[in-house]
């Protein structure tokens, strides 16, 4: 069903795109999340490009195909950017980020009818939730697709990221894949130094969970064929993450690294140093 099966060059140059995409539409309204967007931009162009099976003929209800919920909506940029390269809706309307009216809010919504969105998210933990229910869904409806869901190291301090694991778990949800962005960074610092998660690996394998990590999520190499050993482990009756390390705002050295980037824009000249790291390889909107 996935009109892409792109193979690491491709993907590669459709990151590229995507990463210049990212920093200027956060410049072009001198706000927005860049840090975290630029982060993960391998796993969204892996899973969209590559890895889901889905369809750019957009239906809500999503039946007979892969699903993705983005649970830390605020790197919403990245997604947008995928969901337009990808043609679920025209690049053109990436020049709206933002905007008055427009239907790529600062966190993805649902109220304007945006192709690709399926909940409204940006109030952290509440992603794996509505991807577990989701993938009981497929299973009553003997819908053999899986759901995938996305979230931050950060967010999962909070509370309800760790109710919905254990209920997963209780219940065998078997067609859920979980990615948590692991690069260490929060809006208020590094994660160890605001609140430490621990052994993470531990604490999954505790709740019941099969636990993959990848190395290097911002390479194509390490992460594909991560996501593809975690597709199939799926129906095992036991739900799967993947602890995926990843670097905040990689692609543009300036902003690598640091939380500083979590939800700053780059000015002009910022925009520009930026731009030079990154080739234009598929047009620019």
């Amino acid at each position: 069903m996935n009109p892409f099966n792109y193979n690491p060059e491709q993907l590669h140059d459709v990151a590229h795109q995507v990463r210049r995409d990212i920093v200027r539409m956060v410049h072009a309204v001198n706000s927005g999340h860049p840090g975290g967007s630029l982060g993960c931009t391998e796993f969204l162009v892996s899973l969209y490009f590559r890895v889901m099976d889905h369809k750019s003929e957009f239906n809500m209800d999503g039946s007979n195909e892969d699903l993705f919920f983005l649970s830390n909506g605020h790197i919403s940029p990245v997604w947008y950017s995928v969901l337009a390269r990808s043609g679920y809706f025209d690049v053109k309307e990436l020049a709206t980020f933002r905007k008055l009216n427009s239907r790529l809010q600062g966190h993805p919504a649902t109220e304007e009818g945006l192709p690709g969105i399926r909940i409204a998210s940006g109030s952290l933990g509440q992603g794996l939730s509505v991807a577990t229910g989701a993938a009981q869904a497929k299973k009553m409806n003997n819908d053999d697709k899986l759901v995938y869901v996305l979230m931050g190291d950060g967010e999962l301090e909070e509370g309800q990221i760790w109710e919905a694991a254990m209920y997963a778990a209780h219940h065998k949800v078997d067609n859920l894949i979980a990615t948590v962005d692991y690069n260490g960074q929060q809006i208020d610092g590094p994660v160890d130094a605001v609140m430490s998660l621990g052994n993470l690996r531990a604490k999954w394998e505790a709740f019941g969970w099969k636990v993959l990590h990848c190395e290097n999520g911002n390479d194509f190499v390490q992460l594909v064929p991560v996501l593809e050993q975690a597709k199939a482990l799926t129906g095992k009756k036991q739900p799967i993450i993947i602890l995926m390390n990843t670097q905040m705002g990689f692609g543009v050295d300036f902003m690598m690294g640091s939380h500083k980037w979590h939800g700053v824009a780059p000015n002009d000249a910022q925009l520009e140093q930026a731009l030079v790291q990154l080739s234009e390889t598929l047009n620019d909107y």
